[in-house]
């Protein structure tokens, strides 16, 4: 008999990052960074179980995991195999509440939320395989890629065989590609110079050191203020040279307008993108930003579902695409926007960072590099070093590139010290934070 799941565990973790001004940007000046965090324990005699959780900066984490327990039902009494069998139905399910999907639908806390479950799911799938989740999805054959991705909404611009084309146009290089990502990983850039919280000294030392460590691009957070930034980009670039590529975000900071007038004031410091640079729901004005500057246009972290992401490529509106693993609804709907990017010839330049983003988003970028767009050329994931340490397979970066991951599942297990320490607002760390604010006020 196939093993059930017994209970779906929920854990509201979340690290002080906001002492060290870590994460900060112009529209997020503290976070502490979070996670609604899920674990899906079976009554299987290996003890399998499947992990995963939704990203939040801190307050309204429990919001996020609210959510998740509001969709217990579809996940606890059900046979493993009964999951793992129809990955494509069981997200459906989760995305297609009819109740709980008037909160969205298809977007906010309740998505991501489905997102959490969907991915524990895929967790757990893919340790049952033996395989990470990025080599499990790419041995399967096209039919049953394409079984996973809910088409609706979407068919005006990707319907089910134009997926099944793209899909099918990958096979013949697949195992080469699966290999070359054993041997040499995928390429990197790092965020972690640019916190817009950092100082001037501390920008140069972390942007020299990304160069010393192999990476060809970094990324500085931007918008608060035009003159701080024109100082801090021609820092930059002094320090990395002409030959490194400097990507700015201004985190949904700006107007038309303003973007305009920014990046007309940054653009003798060759910027490789503007990313995020308005409202992430206004593909209008991401197209007028992208038509009225220089700099090409990157958006998606915050992008709420593959609609959003559908239009916005109908619309020209971006040069690269940003999928986030814990943004939108999992595994499922990102294989929705990878095949949608793939159709318009956009490259995908992951998202990540944060608690747990890399460790889950690298699967899914040498996913679409193996089974889905068959290149590289253009594309980089996120990184940023920050907090690797409390999950039991963290990502590796070797010469600016992430080293493909061998472990079975998602890499989304965190240390149980980690859960235990962080755990709010009652684990030690929290209680002596606590008690540190008590004494002085």
């Amino acid at each position: 008999m196939s093993p059930t799941i017994t209970e779906v565990a929920v854990h509201d973790i979340r690290f002080p990052t906001s002492e060290r001004l870590d994460g900060s940007d112009a529209m997020h000046p503290d976070p502490d960074y979070s996670a609604a965090y899920v674990v899906l324990r079976t009554d299987a005699p290996d003890g399998l179980e499947g992990h995963g959780f939704c990203f939040t900066i801190g307050r309204g984490n429990e919001v996020a995991a609210a959510a998740i327990r509001a969709l217990r039902p579809h996940v606890e009494g059900r046979a493993v195999d009964s999951v793992v069998g129809d990955l494509g139905g069981f997200h459906r399910r989760l995305t297609r509440d009819s109740q709980l999907r008037w909160l969205g639908p298809d977007k906010g806390v309740t998505h991501m939320a489905a997102g959490a479950l969907t991915n524990a799911v895929w967790d757990l799938a893919a340790k049952q395989a033996g395989l990470p989740v990025w080599e499990f999805l790419a041995a399967m054959p096209p039919e049953q890629i394409v079984d996973l991705v809910d088409f609706r909404y979407v068919t005006d611009a990707l319907d089910r065989e134009q997926a099944l084309d793209i899909l099918r146009a990958a096979v013949p290089g697949r195992a080469a590609r699966v290999a070359e990502l054993k041997a040499s990983g995928y390429p990197a850039y790092t965020t972690s110079p640019g916190w817009l919280g950092y100082s001037d000294e501390k920008l140069v030392k972390l942007a020299q050191q990304a160069v010393a460590d192999g990476f060809g691009q970094i990324k500085l957070k931007i918008g608060a203020d035009l003159a701080d930034d024109v100082r801090r980009m021609r820092l930059a670039r002094e320090a990395v040279g002409p030959g490194i590529r400097i990507a700015v975000d201004a985190n949904q900071r700006w107007d038309v307008s303003d973007a305009l007038g920014w990046m007309s004031a940054l653009a003798p410091y060759d910027p490789y993108w503007i990313e995020e640079p308005t409202s992430p729901d206004d593909i209008l004005a991401h197209a007028a930003v992208r038509a009225g500057q220089p700099v090409k246009v990157a958006t998606g972290e915050h992008v709420a579902n593959r609609v959003v992401f559908k239009q916005l490529l109908q619309a020209g509106a971006v040069d690269f695409v940003q999928i986030d693993a814990a943004r939108v609804a999992g595994v499922n709907e990102n294989i929705a926007i990878l095949l949608l990017a793939a159709r318009f010839g956009v490259p995908v330049c992951p998202h990540a960072g944060g608690v747990g983003l890399c460790e889950l988003v690298q699967h899914l970028a040498m996913f679409d590099y193996a089974a889905v767009s068959g290149s590289l050329d253009g594309r980089v994931i996120e990184y940023v070093d920050h907090l690797h340490e409390h999950f039991t397979d963290p990502v590796v970066i070797e010469g600016g590139r992430y080293r493909a991951p061998t472990a079975p599942g998602f890499s989304a297990r965190m240390r149980p010290e980690s859960l235990a320490a962080h755990r709010y607002p009652d684990g030690p760390v929290w209680r002596a934070r606590s008690a540190t604010a008590k004494e002085a006020n």
